[in-house]
């Protein structure tokens, strides 16, 4: 097919602004022609106009998205005793089809507001996989390891190197779900743990996602020992392939060198990390130093929603905040990072931007609506500041996924959206 639309938003480098474009569907799910009408090639596909703006689908760079059943439990402790005391006591109830349940009701709600690629990090890999099948959405999924009470990291990682030389990296029927390895964190897995993933990620070029420097006092024993949390995870031999880091937040210059010279990516969460009181990510210096830096909503436990439009905003604001600096980001950089940068971050080169060959995973903005009142005949920095600072998630009305429809008029077409709300519903009540 061709879409047709006043806009399009490549979300390339210079984060042009092409009017009155289309972009072309190729049978395969990729993306062919993408540019003004005036210059596209002959087709006899049929053409689909939208009246509003088309962009590439969102990235999600960090996310426990089965969370859902947990939202708005202990909301308002800090992030170590929301851990142990609230989060991980609930997990320990929860059932594969409770984790199932939390992943449908997370994947509808991140489609609804145009994120198409989630990287996640659970448990019950099969699960996770059943559910983002049923709804479309393409992801990548870092199964969990870690050291705590009732789970055995070793067997963890074995049964995800098992499934992906099995399987292949792609396991779901549309070739749409990466599996990964997710090692929780430093302080919750031995250095023999980590340099044991970090081998056998290497050995199967798959993508190793973990927190780095969250909060302060997490990490003690490892700043101790090694004078920081990047410099430990580079000396135990976790680095070196494709790594994310979530989160990032308590980094020194020397620290933000060592993940750029490994080529890590990070996950920014400033919603999560301003509601736990974690602290601001240095992103700006990340960026300035080449660290691929993407936005991510974490869990909806701890945010407490999928939203990366409001990401988008957050992290342009804290950046503003902690340097006093009101161009820290503009518009276009955070838009950047929740397309291009996201995809950047995760090693991916087949998602995040409108270009040939790449997977036609795109997003339809509508315009009617108070963000765009002036109209769309504006200068480009004009469109792009009200479509991060005044649009939103609500403004999302038409998601593809490979090509494949998966949201029309902000409503999932593969699930039935009141159902799986019930469902997610009847797991929360259980648990409190």
């Amino acid at each position: 097919m061709r879409l047709r639309a006043p806009i399009v938003l490549p979300c390339d480098q210079a984060c042009s602004v092409l009017r009155d474009a289309v972009v072309d569907v190729t049978p395969d799910g990729r993306l062919g022609y993408v540019g003004p009408l005036a210059g596209a090639p002959a087709s006899d596909a049929p053409v689909r106009s939208l009246p509003g703006i088309l962009l590439p689908g969102l990235i999600n760079a960090h996310a426990h998205s089965p969370m859902t059943v947990l939202r708005g439990m202990g909301g308002d402790l800090p992030l170590m005793r929301w851990l142990t005391e609230v989060v991980w006591p609930a997990e320990a109830k929860l059932t594969p089809a409770d984790i199932e349940a939390g992943m449908l009701l997370g994947s509808v709600e991140m489609l609804r507001g145009g994120i198409t690629t989630s990287v996640e990090q659970y448990f019950q890999t099969d699960h996770l996989v059943r559910a983002l099948s049923a709804t479309g959405q393409r992801a990548v999924v870092g199964a969990a390891v870690v050291d705590t009470p009732g789970h055995n990291w070793r067997a963890q990682l074995d049964e995800i190197s098992a499934r992906i030389d099995v399987d292949g990296r792609f396991c779901d029927r549309a070739g749409r779900v990466e599996l990964a390895y997710g090692p929780h964190a430093a302080y919750t897995l031995s250095p023999e743990a980590l340099t044991l993933v970090g081998e056998a990620a290497r050995a199967r070029d798959a993508l190793v996602l973990i927190h780095v420097a969250e909060s302060a006092e997490e990490d003690a024993a490892q700043r101790a020992k090694y004078g920081s949390v990047p410099r430990m995870l580079r000396e135990v031999g976790l680095f070196g392939g494709r790594v994310l880091a979530a989160h990032s937040i308590h980094l020194s210059d020397e620290d933000i060198a060592e993940l750029a010279a490994a080529g890590v990516g990070a996950a920014h969460c400033p919603g999560s990390n301003a509601k736990l009181a974690s602290g601001i990510a240095r992103v700006t210096a990340m960026r300035a130093a080449g660290v691929a830096v993407g936005l991510g909503t974490d869990g909806p436990a701890s945010n407490d929603d999928l939203d990366l439009w409001e990401e988008m905003r957050l992290a342009a604001m804290f950046a503003r905040l902690s340097t006093m600096d009101s161009s820290a980001l503009v518009a276009a950089d955070v838009l950047l990072m929740a397309t291009r940068d996201g995809a950047e971050a995760i090693g991916r080169d087949d998602v995040g931007v409108l270009e040939t060959g790449r997977w036609a995973d795109l997003v339809h903005v509508g315009v009617d609506d108070p963000a765009f009142a002036a109209g769309l005949d504006v200068p480009d920095e004009h469109l792009l500041a009200n479509l991060v600072w005044a649009a939103g998630a609500r403004l999302v009305r038409d998601v593809w996924v490979g090509g494949e429809k998966v949201v029309a008029d902000h409503e999932p077409t593969t699930v039935d959206r009141a159902k799986v709300q019930a469902t997610a519903g009847e797991v929360t009540s259980r648990l409190r």
